[in-house]
């Protein structure tokens, strides 16, 4: 099964290294809410990151700030933003990734941008320089988001990051293709086929999708407009997600997950792509982890059991 589903939900890419760099900005301090515009520069061209954060007034001054990253590449942050849920005891940031969203977009026949991991933790950086959060944050990563947090917490070994929370997200690709290939066997072959044809035909490959992400994605009927959101800003700009699929396979980083120092947050629901056995190595080699499972939810139990998993992440943050 090629990986098509996946370029709409964990898309990652190890291509060339990218020469990236902050722009030497003012720092910007976080807010009750705002957005910002942060410019990001790679090989020389400046784009801009889409910042959302929202935070109640009186946790301003002194609590840890959570920042969340979303999956894809391709979506982005609006479906989310019931993370914001948490804003009363903590600020929380939220951001779409370069080639999402509001965020900078790349031209499809660019052929100077080298999509890779560096870009998109090196731009995770500049949006904790510029708000001035780089020494004391947690981080949330959804589906592919937790793979940049894997790396982030791997690569950066920064010790202002504090917890980490692995929210229905995998440790490697060929864990994640057995899932996926499990779960879609079930499906009828029209369902396979749509979503067999990938962006090639946009129409065909987004009926597919819903009917599968319909039972292992978001269980949640109507599907809230924040996923509705993310998922039309993926089929407008399918750049990221087209042009990084291919170079997804191999990638693991369970032999480095001993490096994770830091507490650890494991969340699946029962239904989810992110199966118990992809999520298996997080528990075995992460020193210090914990995991949660959702038992009436997919792979969004943040909108399919929002209290729960709002409760869950509250008290594992502190």
């Amino acid at each position: 099964m090629a990986f098509r589903i996946l370029s709409s939900l964990i898309l990652l890419s190890l291509g060339a290294a990218v020469s990236t760099s902050a722009i030497v900005l003012e720092e910007q301090p976080l807010r009750v809410e705002g957005t910002l515009s942060v410019p990001f520069k790679v090989n020389g061209t400046v784009y801009k990151t889409w910042v959302f954060q929202h935070a109640s007034p009186a946790v301003l001054p002194t609590a840890r700030p959570l920042v969340v990253l979303h999956g894809g590449p391709g979506l982005t942050h609006d479906y989310m933003l019931p993370l914001t849920d948490l804003a009363a005891s903590r600020p929380v940031v939220l951001y779409d990734q370069i080639g999402s969203g509001k965020s900078s977009h790349v031209a499809s026949n660019d052929s100077t941008f080298n999509w890779g991991l560096d870009v998109f933790l090196q731009e995770l950086d500049n949006v904790l320089s510029i708000l001035n959060i780089g020494h004391d944050f947690d981080l949330l990563g959804h589906s592919w988001g937790g793979v940049m947090a894997a790396e982030y917490a791997v690569r950066r070994k920064n010790p202002g990051l504090k917890h980490l929370v692995f929210s229905d997200s995998l440790p490697s690709n060929e864990l994640w293709d057995q899932s996926e290939g499990e779960l879609l066997a079930a499906f009828p072959e029209e369902v396979q086929s749509d979503l067999a044809v990938g962006f090639d035909d946009p129409v065909r490959y987004r009926k597919g999708l819903a009917a599968f992400f319909a039972v292992h994605g978001c269980t949640v009927n109507p599907t809230p407009q924040g996923v509705n959101v993310s998922f039309d800003y993926l089929f407008e700009d399918p750049t990221s997600s087209m042009r990084m699929g291919a170079a997804l396979a191999g990638w693991s980083i369970i032999d480095r997950l001993s490096q994770i120092t830091v507490p650890t947050l494991v969340l699946n629901g029962a239904a989810d792509i992110s199966q118990d056995f992809v999520n298996q190595p997080y528990l075995d080699r992460i020193p210090h982890v914990t995991h949660y499972k959702f038992e009436k939810s997919s792979h969004t139990p943040m909108w399919e059991e929002r209290d729960e998993y709002m409760q869950v992440v509250e008290r594992f943050l502190g």
